[in-house]
């Protein structure tokens, strides 16, 4: 062991450490100093770890603790109390932050920023923040709140926050100032008495049959409480959320199907003994052949990659009219293929679960999950007990986008719990969250498409084969819904597509924020910009002309009867096309359409419930996810504008107390349904309080909401007009280089219905268009062999401060009869256009047309500084 001596926020502390031991460690392990977060260590990369060291901000996680020696350490908690609340208000007020996972870190450096440079630049601002990455804001909020930082500080005064909650009100981000400060916690910040660590031991290749698992050298080491393998299992093993096919462990004698399978997991006393022992539970495991290609996969004779389904896992067919007759008629036709790549969610915070025991045999899940009640359905049955005996409640998360739908640690967590009767957590590490949590399909799309000599669209056909992994997950909906989409938001007369969601080796793939929309974009968008050139239109002429409106036909044949907004967001971008086209700046435009709610047959439910407390507040109950997007905060406008009662009145809980099982906060219908329920039961209580009653009247009564939605068909019905979605989101985004072909502006038009919380909504657009861009132009995720080639977040392609152009956003109100005061979902549709926006925009800055994503190689990617596989040495820890 070693000795260290340093000054903590102002106390001077003497500790024993053991020599490996992170000042990221000593923070949160030995001090309990839980404002630092450990999004990616010991990579340094993040910067959501940030503490000021002799006043100078420092990366913890990729810092030796030795390095603390004699120093000075300060950390939120350590700073003024006047600056703290400072500070938290202006991220707040700026909207610059959404889960905030990452925000302590970075109100750390804006002290830095402003302690240095008391009047800085928006450009010196996103210089200092690169060590930074939010997934969530596009950063826009982040320098905002920065710059508004360093004026209050120069001027006086504090922000004002909106606290008037009625719908079309800014209200202030519920929980944001304690988010902001770290003071909130997420699952890994909780503090239970007794608690044990835990550690997953993951398959070494991406197919093999394991052999041997031999833990006893393991178990042999002091402070390992327990070692569980498949054996252990007292319920059902094989889980997921369509399919029974992901065993929770793969047990001696199966097969492994990808690096993310679990063999074993470890409970010790702490997180080091855990994962010492992790490391020594011997895995033997002859090596198979992988089945790495989609068509290979499908090839008859193929190895069968998983036993539970088939290699085709799926297969969607939409078709109408004579394509071949409509091909042959038209004046002009194209063809090509478009290809997408696999993408790392990379949200901030890592798979966590906490597992508490209850009396009687039952245990307390802390979940992150985006569906708490498919969470609790699943580990009850992994453990074989009775539903009720598994509580679970939601931590709300440092960022998901689809990632963290199936279960990760859940099941293993509680199993853990389950066998030593003591609480226990499992967080994974960096590279084990890339190795596990299904990512964005790579769907590799053909496309035919034909138009008249005006430029209208005659058919489309299009043959789409993505890559859905070892388990089946979402794919099959992920192809579903890229199938129903894949004439975007044009009037397409004649049209045959074809999906298919093929199973291999590679990480598993499933839901990310777009969910197979967004890829069947590109193509189209692609497709759309050479018939343009063909017809002698501009980009925005031949979107126009082809443009749906209420009456025609979506891609899956639904007759679209209401709020189809795509054109008014055309018309708002128009002005800004035909200047920067004026100045003789390379210009690129996409459209895009997004379903809000789930459709293609599944029954949907939103349920609320609004609890009267003693102490004068209301508990809003609902069964989705906060995840960043502020679901909590404008389901709280909905119950304020109905009730009439102060925003502060309610507080928003997600937990198993009442059975609001809603299926996952996915679809971009968490507002959709969860909305509509809340006026359902806000009424209820408003005709109370209308009849005379108060709150204090009325302790103890409880108001259930709840909205079903089952009127949507499936597809391969052979319905003449079926209704596969209850609504859809639509955008224009513009994207505009500069002369040397780097990004310069995006400007992005969106109909979101109702604009509830026109803050929110704006942040999450510029949110979602910061992740189109890389997307577009530098994200991905190689494997090789079926192993992600790297878990670096630099070289995985996100985009930083420096990186991002300017964003303007301008949000359209269509109003949607079914979703609540006319809202409907956004959180996706931000992206949808975007790839397809920048291909159009780096063809018209040097000719090239793009089809393959990302675009690296581009001007506009060689500009970003990330994304570059083989880069070393990007920041030193002390950065």
């Amino acid at each position: 062991m070693d000795r260290i001596q340093f000054r903590l926020n102002g106390a001077d502390l003497d500790l024993e450490l053991r020599p490996d031991e992170s000042a990221l460690d000593v923070l949160r392990h030995h001090l309990g100093v839980t404002s630092t977060k450990n999004g990616c260590q010991p990579q340094g990369q993040c910067g959501a770890c940030l503490a000021l060291v002799d006043g100078k901000p420092r990366v913890t996680c990729a810092t030796p603790a030795s390095h603390l020696q004699g120093h000075a350490v300060t950390t939120l908690e350590g700073l003024d109390p006047a600056e703290r609340d400072l500070l938290s208000r202006c991220f707040v007020a700026t909207v610059g932050l959404q889960c905030g996972f990452c925000t302590p870190g970075l109100l750390l450096r804006a002290k830095a920023i402003v302690d240095h440079e008391p009047e800085p630049s928006r450009e010196h601002v996103a210089h200092h923040l690169d060590v930074h990455l939010c997934r969530c804001t596009g950063y826009r909020g982040v320098v905002d709140a920065v710059l508004l930082y360093a004026r209050c500080r120069r001027e006086g005064g504090l922000p004002e926050l909106t606290q008037d909650g009625r719908v079309g009100s800014p209200l202030a981000r519920v929980n944001g100032e304690r988010l902001a400060l770290g003071a909130r916690a997420f699952v890994d910040d909780l503090q239970v008495q007794g608690l044990l660590h835990g550690a997953l031991v993951l398959s070494p290749l991406a197919r093999g049959r394991v052999q041997r698992i031999d833990a006893s050298e393991a178990l042999a080491v002091p402070g390992v409480v327990a070692i569980a393998t498949a054996r252990d299992v007292p319920g059902q093993r094989w889980q997921g959320l369509l399919h029974a096919d992901w065993p929770v462990f793969v047990a001696e004698g199966e097969e492994v199907r990808c690096v993310g399978d679990v063999l074993a997991a470890v409970a010790a006393v702490d997180l080091h003994t855990a994962r010492k022992a992790a490391a020594l539970v011997r895995v033997e495991v002859e090596p198979l052949p992988p089945v790495l290609d989609p068509e290979q996969s499908l090839a008859p004779g193929a190895p069968r990659v998983n036993p539970v389904v088939e290699n085709r896992l799926s297969t969607t067919r939409f078709a109408r009219g004579d394509v071949d007759a409509a091909l042959a008629g038209s004046a002009h036709v194209v063809s090509g293929t478009w290809q997408t790549q696999r993408i790392e969610h990379l949200f901030l915070e890592p798979e966590s679960a906490l597992a508490v025991p209850l009396p009687g045999g039952g245990l307390r899940l802390y979940t992150q999950g985006q569906g708490i009640f498919d969470d609790q359905r699943q580990v009850a049955s992994v453990l074989g007990l009775d539903k009720d005996r598994v509580q679970v409640e939601l931590v709300p998360n440092g960022g998901a986008f689809g990632g963290k739908e199936d279960m990760s640690v859940q099941a293993q967590t509680a199993l853990l719990c389950h066998l030593t009767g003591q609480p226990v957590r499992i967080t994974l590490t960096r590279e084990q969250s890339v190795r596990m949590h299904p990512k964005r399909h790579p769907i590799t799309m053909r496309y035919t498409a034909g138009c008249d000599a005006q430029g209208h669209l005659t058919a489309v056909r299009a043959e789409l084969v993505g890559d859905t992994g070892a388990y089946a997950s979402v794919g099959e909906k992920v192809l579903e819904r890229a199938a129903g989409h894949a004439c975007g938001p044009y009037r397409v007369p004649a049209c045959e597509i074809t999906a298919t969601a093929a199973m291999t080796n590679n990480p598993p793939c499933g839901a990310m924020r777009g969910f197979g929309a967004n890829q069947a974009a590109f193509a189209i968008e692609g497709c759309m910009d050479l018939l343009a050139d063909k017809v002698g239109l501009d980009g925005w002429e031949m979107r126009w002309r082809n443009a749906v409106e209420v009456g025609d036909r979506f891609g899956t044949g639904q007759v679209l009867e209401k709020s189809v907004g795509v054109k008014r967001t055309l018309l708002a971008v128009r002005d800004a096309w035909t200047q920067a086209r004026a100045e003789g700046r390379a210009v690129g435009i996409a459209c895009g359409i997004k379903n809000s709610g789930i459709g293609n047959g599944a029954r949907e439910v939103g349920r609320c419930r609004l609890v009267v407390e003693a102490d004068g507040t209301v508990s809003l109950y609902n069964g989705f996810t906060e995840m960043g997007q502020g679901l909590l905060t404008v389901l709280t406008q909905f119950a304020v504008e109905v009730t009439g009662l102060p925003a502060a009145t309610f507080r928003p809980k997600v937990d198993s107390t009442f059975d609001l099982a809603c299926g996952q906060t996915t679809g971009s219908r968490a507002t959709l349904l969860g909305g509509r329920a809340v006026l359902d039961a806000a009424h209820k209580l408003r005709a109370d309080l209308d009849g005379g009653a108060t709150l204090p009247d009325l302790v103890g009564r409880i108001y259930a909401g709840e909205v079903v939605i089952d009127d949507t068909s499936p597809p391969g019905q052979g319905r003449e007009n079926p209704k596969t979605h209850t609504a859809f989101g639509y955008a224009t985004q513009l994207c505009i280089l500069d002369d040397k072909g780097h990004l310069s502006r995006v400007v992005a038009a969106h109909d979101v219905g109702r604009i509830v919380n026109p803050d929110l909504c704006r942040a999450q657009v510029e949110g979602a268009v910061s992740m189109g861009l890389g997307y577009a132009l530098t994200e991905e995720l190689p494997c090789d062999e079926g192993v992600p080639v790297t878990v670096k977040l630099r070289e995985l392609g996100p985009l930083r401060a420096r990186d991002m152009p300017e964003v303007q956003v301008i949000l359209v109100e269509e109003h949607e009869p079914e979703g609540p005061m006319g809202a409907k979902g956004v959180g996706e549709i931000g992206l949808v256009p975007t790839a397809g926006a920048v291909a159009g925009a780096l063809a018209a800055f040097d000719g090239i047309r793009r089809t393959t994503l990302p675009m690296k190689g581009s001007p506009a990617a060689e500009a970003i500084r990330v994304g570059h596989i083989h880069a070393r040495g990007d920041h030193a820890p002390w950065h």
